[in-house]
């Protein structure tokens, strides 16, 4: 019997025991330090989260910063290759022109001295042919005054036949005005002696063939001279006409010719000239546009290594501030985990 309530006042006491440790566990959760340490902790997650904001926004930096590094980088090796492959063309295009308008020059110097040939060639062919015709005409006249003086006399030559004064005038005339005139065609032509006949006969036609016949008509010998002399002067004039004619066709072919060859040199140079002028034109159109892009060229690049230098700076600022951030995270999230552990302690 005492042993049954003893039992039961340790049963009693034990459930009185646990009434009051049961009572102390929820009026816990309603105390003041319960309250800081749940602050404590949502605080811890908030920074957490904002932690984990921060580094997806750092990562995007960090590969913005990263990406236009590289880019840049490239487009920097880029235009450094391009500037000195333009400036390679500039001096090669450069060279090209100054090569061109020099062969232009040469060619138009060329074509100028062909053309002055051909103009001189020309002139003096005009002139020997104005001299040629001149001569020509002359010749002919000639060739006519004693073509008839010839055959008159040769008429009366054998026969003794009388020729009037008047015309024994006129032909001791033409021929008087053809020695005087073409005294250069007879040198070499007229022996001392036959000039000294012609001269007396001019003097005294008459003597020679008169109606009447005198001592000197009356010898044969004499007349016949004269009519010889004549025809020799005649034949004389016939050949260096021939000769004339034979020149005058030979002149005239070497001068065809030399107009063809000109002519053909003149074209071939033009279309050098033209070719050459068109060739510069393209020539100095790609030198300007490529120094145009050089210019454009050297602009971007200065333009990407100011970026890039200021990409990274500001990158490397990015990553120092979050280094710090970093550092100054971890002592926090520290320190409310201490403040946790010691409030909940």
């Amino acid at each position: 019997m005492k042993t049954f309530v003893a039992t039961s006042l340790v049963l009693v006491g034990a459930e009185s025991a646990v009434s009051e440790l049961t009572f102390d566990v929820a009026a816990a959760k309603n105390r003041p330090v319960t309250k800081v340490i749940t602050l404590l902790k949502d605080m811890l997650k908030q920074l957490e989260k904002e932690a984990e904001e921060d580094e997806e926004i750092y990562d995007q930096l960090a590969c913005w910063c990263e990406t236009n590094d590289k880019e840049k980088t490239k487009s920097i090796s880029d235009a450094e290759a391009t500037i000195e492959d333009l400036t390679n063309k500039i001096e090669e295009l450069t060279a090209s022109s100054a090569r061109l308008s020099t062969e232009i020059k040469n060619l138009e110097k060329e074509v100028a001295e062909n053309q002055e040939a051909l103009d001189a060639a020309t002139a003096i062919r005009q002139k020997e042919l104005a001299e040629f015709n001149a001569e020509e005409k002359d010749a002919l006249a000639a060739i006519s005054a004693l073509k008839s003086a010839v055959t008159v006399l040769g008429k009366h030559n054998g026969a003794f036949l009388q020729v009037s004064s008047s015309t024994m005038s006129g032909i001791a005339a033409s021929v008087q005005m053809q020695l005087a005139k073409h005294s250069e065609v007879f040198k070499g032509v007229l022996t001392h002696h036959e000039r000294r006949s012609l001269a007396a006969f001019i003097q005294s036609p008459a003597d020679y063939f008169d109606a009447e016949p005198t001592f000197k008509q009356s010898y044969a010998p004499q007349s016949g001279e004269i009519f010889g002399i004549l025809n020799q002067m005649k034949e004389s004039f016939e050949t260096n006409l021939a000769d004339s004619q034979k020149e005058e066709m030979t002149n005239q072919k070497a001068y065809e010719d030399l107009k063809a060859a000109k002519v053909d040199e003149i074209a071939a140079g033009q279309d050098q000239i033209d070719k050459k002028t068109q060739e510069l034109a393209s020539t100095d159109e790609k030198l300007a546009e490529s120094k145009e892009n050089l210019e454009d060229t050297k602009k971007s690049l200065a333009a990407d290594e100011e970026f890039l230098m200021m990409l990274k700076e500001k990158c490397s600022g990015t990553d120092a501030e979050w280094e710090e951030r970093q550092k100054n995270s971890s002592i926090g999230d520290g320190g409310l985990l201490q403040g946790v552990g010691c409030v909940e302690f």
